[in-house]
């Protein structure tokens, strides 16, 4: 974990509440996929934490849904504006165990950390199939970029305006070896039912301190309690008791 100072490089909106900024700072911390950052806001107590969506070099990308005005704070930065940032924060996807044929699959704001996933196992030449889930034509984002990585993209909507009527369950291949899932938790649930290989899901939760101080993101597990910020956000599929409810 470092607490390093940030530049803000560019802000640009993708949907009506979607957001990505690009910052220059220090990102040797970040060494998975699924790990997140916090950010401090002026006027806010609490940090802000938001998965990394990609790093280059010294650039970061963060990719986030502006909900509530200390998101909003975040959206309406510009060139030149500085923010504190916790790096290093969770433990990250596995790659090393994907197999042959992983699958991501993304529903909504859960899709920002499965690019910087998608382009490390691109990286060492696996093939791709990345699952994206959202509400409608409007709200769907990064489907691009995960083309131009050269995933296979299924996108799948809501009410059917884009892609796949219904949600990512209803989209899922065949013959995949391992997935790689983060989004709203009842998205997360229906994946957890639906699948028949091991895989990872990334949880999000509120959190106080974003490093396991707190205690409060905490839930139990098939070894018992684990706190999402520190033992998380991903946790395999073989330690949720999901199938218990």
């Amino acid at each position: 974990m470092k607490d390093s100072e940030f530049r803000v490089i560019s802000t640009e909106k993708l949907t009506p509440t979607v957001y990505r900024t690009v910052f220059s700072g220090d990102t040797s911390e970040i060494k998975a996929p699924g790990q997140f950052v916090n950010v401090r806001l002026d006027g806010f107590f609490l940090r802000r934490p938001i998965s990394v969506c990609d790093i280059e070099k010294d650039r970061l990308t963060l990719v986030y849904r502006a909900v509530g005005k200390g998101t909003g704070l975040l959206s309406r930065s510009g060139p030149g504006d500085r923010f504190d940032i916790l790096t290093g924060l969770g433990n990250g996807y596995s790659l090393s165990v994907a197999g042959d044929r992983p699958m991501l699959i993304g529903g909504g704001a859960g899709v920002p950390p499965l690019f910087f996933a998608a382009k490390k196992l691109r990286e060492k030449g696996v093939p791709v199939t990345a699952v994206l889930g959202f509400s409608d034509a409007a709200e769907v984002f990064m489907a691009e970029e995960f083309r131009a990585l050269g995933c296979e993209v299924r996108i799948t909507t809501v009410d059917g305006s884009a892609g796949v009527r219904g949600f990512v369950t209803d989209a899922l291949p065949e013959g995949y070896t391992y997935f790689y899932a983060c989004g709203p938790l009842p998205m997360l649930k229906a994946v957890f039912r639906a699948t028949a290989t091991d895989g990872e899901f990334s949880l999000e939760e509120r959190m106080g301190c974003g490093f396991g101080a707190c205690m409060g993101c905490s839930i139990m597990t098939a070894s018992g309690p684990k706190r999402i910020c520190r033992d998380g956000p991903v946790f395999k599929k073989s330690e949720l008791l999901w199938d218990r409810e």
